[in-house]
């Protein structure tokens, strides 16, 4: 069970009554930045997060400030390179940006990784989310190749020791 927190944010396991929250969260930010909400293809996944995380030996969470989601993370394992997962669905509303919440995720995320035996962490992302690819940037992900989802137009990754 996660529960961490973040100064006044609390990051916890997903439950099943975060399904609607959480893909409202990742609806309004990909409007923000002019990408398209994709129910049946990209964003399935957290339409259907028992199927496609918990199933699979993943794990997603959210981020609550004050009882509300404003953020999510999650990761699972995928083919792509040896004992490798890709972290998915790393979104923040605005409200939750600029304290530092991003890095702070990003490293619990890679903590719970590293702790399953995992060696490799896939991300893709698009240009257009300037944040988050500075964020990785500066926290040791490399360019990769090999684009998986159709709106991103970036793939970093990163082995862990």
């Amino acid at each position: 069970m996660i529960n961490h927190y973040y100064q006044d944010f609390l990051i916890r396991n997903w439950e099943e009554g975060d399904r609607i929250p959480a893909s409202e969260v990742i609806r309004s930010v990909l409007t923000e930045y002019g990408l398209a909400w994709e129910p049946d293809g990209a964003d399935r996944d957290v339409l259907q997060v028992e199927e496609c995380y918990l199933a699979t030996g993943g794990e997603f969470w959210v981020i609550e400030y004050q009882t509300h989601v404003v953020g999510t993370g999650a990761y699972y394992p995928i083919h792509r390179g040896k004992k490798a997962v890709e972290i998915r669905k790393m979104y923040l509303l605005p409200s939750a940006r600029g304290v530092g919440l991003g890095k702070y995720l990003l490293q619990k995320l890679e903590g719970a990784i590293a702790k399953r035996g995992f060696q490799q962490i896939w991300i893709e992302t698009a240009s257009v989310l300037a944040e988050a690819v500075k964020l990785y940037e500066s926290n040791g992900y490399q360019p990769a190749t090999g684009v998986e989802t159709t709106r991103c137009d970036r793939v970093y990754v990163k082995l862990l020791a």
